[in-house]
């Protein structure tokens, strides 16, 4: 997070303070994400391929922005990656699960959830997310909508970074660019809870069976 986020907001900000040219502190900036990966390849002994991808957008918005000698592209670079992972999570609902699924299951499933009748925190059911999936169309549709919520909201910030690039000027960018990840994640967490409490998921994970029908 400190190399992808942080680190391109600082070099970028160091270099124009040193009086470095915006291409110049903007491609150096961008250069952490390669730091990134290669750090995650000498440890793990395989290829990110996130950081791959970011490594990919860098140098074709950097070619696009030499060529037409426009910073503005450079700068709007996120938004492609925000864009990307939209498209991402709309594809995932023609999969055998959403990718809020899968991207939540390793951090929820068999944890505590908080049981509003009995005002305490109490285990799950025994069965897996899987079982959970089989039986409930409660269940299912709320991810459906959660993946959908994501989406959207990736999309939206994809949108406001372009706006933002080529609408305010280039050395504020970085900085509202690495603002704006902060903001958008903590409203989706903020109105991802909000949508789990509402919609019943933690009284479908605290149910031995969830016969609610679809509304």
């Amino acid at each position: 997070m400190v190399l992808d986020l942080g680190a391109p907001i600082i070099v970028f900000y160091g270099l124009r303070w040193a009086g470095a040219g915006v291409f110049v502190a903007l491609i150096a900036g961008a250069i952490a994400p390669t730091l990134s990966m290669l750090l995650r390849l000498t440890k793990d002994r395989r290829v990110d391929g996130l950081a791959v991808a970011v490594l990919g957008v860098l140098l074709l918005s950097a070619g696009v922005s030499l060529i037409d000698g426009s910073p503005q592209f450079l700068a709007a670079k996120d938004c492609v990656l925000t864009a990307a992972w939209g498209g991402w999570f709309f594809l995932s609902l023609h999969g055998p699960r959403p990718l809020t699924f899968r991207l939540s299951r390793p951090l929820l499933e068999g944890r505590k959830v908080f049981d509003f009748r009995q005002r305490r925190w109490a285990p799950p059911s025994e069965e897996s997310w899987d079982q959970v999936w089989q039986r409930s169309p409660r269940f299912r549709r709320i991810w459906t909508v959660t993946t959908v919520i994501w989406g959207v909201a990736l999309l939206i910030d994809a949108a406001v970074r372009v706006a933002m690039a080529y609408a305010l000027p280039i050395d504020a960018i970085p900085g509202l660019s690495g603002a704006l990840w902060i903001v958008t994640l903590l409203a989706l967490q903020i109105i991802t809870n909000i949508y789990f409490l509402r919609s019943g998921l933690w009284t479908v994970l605290l149910a031995e069976t969830d016969q609610t029908p679809l509304t």
